[in-house]
């Protein structure tokens, strides 16, 4: 269940989209520790953005869950990750943390609550 949207304005974001696709997605297991069965990702990138009134490569990430979201710790690590792997630098990233009622999760034809 729980969901990291990736929207960047840098066109290519790393060599290897996949292998950072996937490192994003057990990150997220890890940090909510929620089986990486449930997790979906998705990364758009070369969208039209400006941060601080610059179009320097910037980012903004939706991390969507019900429960087990820690702002606090998962801002620094997914910072880190994403700054590691692109040219974007960590204050030119937002994260939105959105904590979603089980009843309002739906998957598999029903919801998780």
């Amino acid at each position: 269940m729980p969901f990291i949207q990736i929207n960047t304005s840098s066109k290519s974001v790393v060599d290897n989209h996949d292998l950072f696709q996937k490192d994003i997605s057990k990150m997220v297991a890890d940090l909510t520790r929620k089986p990486e069965d449930y997790v979906m990702t998705m990364i758009q990138r070369d969208t039209k953005m400006t941060f601080a009134g610059s179009d320097e490569p910037c980012c903004f990430i939706k991390v969507k869950s019900i429960g087990s979201l820690k702002p606090s710790t998962m801002s620094k690590s997914l910072c880190e990750l994403i700054a590691s792997k692109t040219n974007i630098n960590m204050n030119r990233i937002y994260i939105e943390f959105i904590d979603v009622k089980a009843t309002n999760w739906g998957f598999n034809g029903s919801t998780f609550g």
